[in-house]
């Protein structure tokens, strides 16, 4: 049963169990950084990312949002834009993210996928910006509860290497969620809110430190991507 000719011996690595449990941990705040969709005044995207960093906060967390106003549409201004940079510098600076989405026709809204398509799964400065970190979903909804946007969300953390936990947040009535202050009413939905946070905390918490470890891969390892976007895109005979 050991038998794999198709394996290159000199690729290959037996589980390291040392790499998977280091003797050594971080031990400063778990740094998490929060994305909303939308720009309206009242923002229930917002107002929901704001209070999960609240809760963050709380549980030990260093938690920052992205205020995406004025972050220009992919591909039609140069990345050195000061709005994208902010951007991929917060991604860098972060070990988690939390992103929050209105549903708008079934879907998550351009300003959501916009901040997304921002942030490049090629390395900057030697360093993939998204692989390995965590990664938690929260949507609202005006209407009846939907699980559309974060069903979208988790595809896009998937494809971006993020280690997407398996817990999530839908809010429906989302007008009706919030008092006059912005702050969140005590509901279940408010209590699956802090159970997101938890969550998500524990999970950074526990691969952190070892997160390249977890996303290193076989196939990386017998072809690098730079040798494989080379074949990919060479031009057929």
């Amino acid at each position: 049963m050991t038998d794999t000719p198709n394996v290159k011996d000199d690729a290959f690595r037996a589980l390291e169990l040392e790499a998977l449990f280091p003797r050594e941990r971080s031990t400063h705040k778990p740094r998490i950084l929060l994305l909303y969709g939308s720009l309206r005044k009242t923002s229930y995207s917002r107002l929901i990312a704001e209070e999960a960093a609240r809760i963050l906060t709380r549980l030990g967390c260093e938690a920052r949002l992205f205020d995406p106003a004025g972050l220009p549409l992919v591909d039609d201004v140069s990345e050195g834009n000061p709005k994208v940079q902010e951007l991929r510098d917060l991604v860098l600076w972060c070990e988690g993210m939390v992103w929050s989405s209105p549903e708008r026709h079934g879907a998550m809204t351009g300003l959501m996928k916009t901040q997304i398509d921002w942030i490049p799964l090629a390395p900057i400065g030697g360093v993939r910006p998204t692989q390995g970190k965590t990664l938690a979903l929260m949507q609202v909804e005006g209407g009846s509860q939907s699980f559309n946007t974060v069903n979208q969300l988790r595809i896009l953390g998937r494809w971006m290497r993020l280690l997407t936990i398996p817990n999530q947040s839908s809010v429906a009535k989302a007008w009706d969620e919030f008092d006059e202050t912005g702050r969140m009413k005590p509901s279940p939905y408010y209590d699956r809110v802090v159970d997101v946070m938890e969550e998500l905390v524990k999970f950074t918490w526990l691969t952190r430190d070892i997160k390249d470890h977890l996303v290193d891969r076989y196939s990386e390892r017998v072809e690098s991507r730079e040798a494989l976007s080379k074949r990919v895109n060479a031009p057929k005979d």
